[in-house]
């Protein structure tokens, strides 16, 4: 009777929803993984990305011929993933030695209260849709040792005072919740060999009133030789339809 009941048990498949195979989303223990929790399957870097519409094409020759791009836009329009693409593509290329992510820590709205662990810990959540865009791209197995040798580095806009970034993809993620000061900070870190994208969306800063500079800044260097602006509207949405249509009345 025992045995018929053990060999019950083991031949009883592990359900997805054993508590005992959920990861925390911080393992303190076991080191930071960006993307803790997720199936772990490693994803080839296959597909080509190619611009949904002429305003994608324009950001995307932009980044292509220019080292310092200001894009801008709402939500969905595909800022930061063509951004992600051509810092992977680049690194792949060896254009560049190393991929440089950095996202203000600023809360949509809403306090998270108090978060657990190491700097690289409390980033992750920000930086979540960044690592997300790079896992696409590269696939979750192949990011995470490329992180762990510091060629993809994750770097708090805090922390990027004072460096010089040299043969680096740089990309600043949501820089309109960046004041006028902290991106001058940020666009003077620009090195040789290097490229520089900041992405952001004006209308759509956690800031106060008046505190972000991201259209001021975008305004004034779209007059200095060498730098490209790429502007896109609501028509460029590459989410849900329903996220357009929202957007011409909210």
């Amino acid at each position: 009777m025992a045995k018929r009941s053990s060999k019950a048990i083991a031949s009883t498949p592990a359900t997805a929803r054993d508590e005992s195979t959920v990861l925390p989303l911080f393992p303190s223990r076991s080191g930071w993984d960006p993307l803790a929790g997720e199936e772990r399957r490693d994803q080839s870097y296959l597909r080509t990305v190619k611009p949904q519409n002429a305003n994608q094409k324009a950001l995307m020759d932009a980044i292509a011929t220019h080292n310092l791009v200001v894009a801008l836009g709402p939500a969905g329009t595909g800022k930061t993933y063509l951004a992600i693409s051509a810092a992977v593509e680049a690194l792949e290329e060896g254009s560049v030695d190393r991929i440089v992510l950095s996202r203000p820590a600023l809360e949509a709205g809403e306090s998270i209260g108090y978060l657990p662990g190491d700097m690289h810990e409390k980033m992750a959540p920000f930086l979540r849709p960044l690592t997300d865009a790079l896992a696409d791209r590269m696939g979750a197995k192949r990011l995470r040792a490329l992180m762990a040798e510091g060629t993809i580095e994750v770097a708090p806009i805090g922390y990027m005072r004072g460096r010089t970034l040299n043969n680096a993809f740089v990309v600043i993620d949501e820089a309109q919740n960046c004041t006028y000061s902290q991106i001058k900070m940020l666009l003077t870190r620009l090195g040789w060999h290097s490229t520089m994208v900041l992405t952001g969306d004006p209308d759509q800063t956690d800031l106060l009133d008046n505190l972000s500079g991201l259209a001021d800044i975008a305004r004034r260097l779209e007059a200095v030789e060498g730098i490209a602006v790429a502007r896109l509207t609501e028509r460029d949405i590459v989410r849900h339809p329903l996220v357009a249509s929202m957007l011409t009345v909210l």
